[in-house]
């Protein structure tokens, strides 16, 4: 019992060197920027108990983490103006780290299912913009007709048509390309170096080849990257800030003559765009989710959304029922009679 009561009164951050550097990413296999999170989510909640709470990350414990404590570091985040979603990630983040160390130490594990049964808060759920056919020609069509704006071009291409995350494509290695072939494809290294083979247009393999030709026409190591930049003579994988400015930028371009394109266009939006496309264009949702790297269908459905037209078919589907014209429920009876039936006089 002495042995017992000594591991619950192990302090809180004793294990979290292990959660972040061991357990994440060697055993599940956690993306650097899922780790990053649960890291600086760690981190908030280390410096909430220390500047509000004025508790020091060498006294506090295990057992002195119970839902009064996590609720008020959400009322905190709150009142801090985090969004809701915000506040799940960090409630998410401490849960996780909970059962790890109820794993390692079995007398923690009422501390991590207190924990757990506390709910998330509720978030609103907002319509994600999507572009139209029109607003993906215009901003195709931005670009100058130059070395950078192929460049620039080809990677909005891509992003559209294969439906990558942006950092999958600026992974892409020219030994992951597949282009000599009437059925081309690109493979990718997604969530958790999961490997999936995305196939694109012969178009699309068109558009690359040119760019090929135009920034990799000698190249001899396959392990470089395809879309990279080069600065003070140091050639690296171009940074997904990059990729972000020039979308806005010819996004904003674009705009000036075609005004229906939204406010705010991401790299993102293009995955999103061309999944929901797809979906409307009566590919299967389970296909769909093969395309895009998703290792469930529940996280796909949020890209299902019904075209107007689809829900047109629908409604349309629906049989009207014949109009029948209804009788008098009494025809032989008299006056005095009817009333009677009805109750009155």
């Amino acid at each position: 019992m002495k042995n017992k009561k000594m591991q619950t009164d192990s302090l809180f951050f004793s294990m979290t060197l292990e959660f972040l550097e061991t357990y994440l990413p060697r055993q599940l296999g956690r993306s650097p920027k899922t780790i990053k999170s649960y890291k600086d989510s760690l981190t908030i909640f280390r410096r909430y108990l220390h500047d509000e709470c004025h508790i020091s990350i060498t006294t506090f414990k295990f057992k002195e983490c119970d839902q009064k404590c996590i609720q008020n570091f959400i009322i905190y985040l709150k009142d801090n103006g985090n969004s809701p979603g915000t506040c799940n990630q960090r409630l998410t983040a401490i849960k996780s780290y909970l059962w790890f160390a109820s794993d390692r130490n079995i007398a923690l594990q009422s501390v991590a299912l207190c924990i757990s049964r506390i709910p998330q808060c509720k978030t609103p759920k907002q319509e994600k913009e999507t572009l139209t056919e029109k607003s993906i020609t215009a901003i195709l069509r931005s670009p100058q007709k130059t070395k950078m704006g192929l460049r620039d071009r080809v990677i909005m291409i891509l992003l559209y048509d294969s439906a990558v995350r942006l950092s999958e494509l600026l992974c892409l290695t020219l030994k992951d390309l597949s282009l000599q072939t009437n059925e081309p494809y690109i493979r990718i290294s997604g969530k958790g170096n999961k490997e999936r083979i995305v196939a694109i247009t012969l178009k699309t393999a068109e558009h690359l080849k040119q760019y090929l030709l135009a920034y990799h026409k000698n190249e001899i190591n396959m392990k470089q990257y395809v879309f990279y930049t080069k600065i003070k003579g140091v050639t690296d994988k171009m940074s997904p800030g990059n990729v972000e400015r020039f979308i806005k930028q010819y996004a904003n371009c674009a705009r000036k003559k075609y005004s229906q394109i939204p406010l705010k266009v991401y790299p993102h939006m293009f995955r999103r765009t061309r999944a929901t496309n797809l979906y409307q264009n009566g590919v299967e949702l389970e296909l769909v989710s093969r395309i895009l790297g998703h290792s469930s269908t529940e996280t796909t459905k949020i890209y299902a959304k019904p075209s107007l037209e689809m829900l047109r078919k629908a409604i349309e589907s629906v049989e009207t029922p014949e109009k029948t014209i209804e009788g008098p429920l009494w025809t032989a009876c008299s006056e005095d009679e009817m009333a009677k039936l009805c109750g009155i006089r």
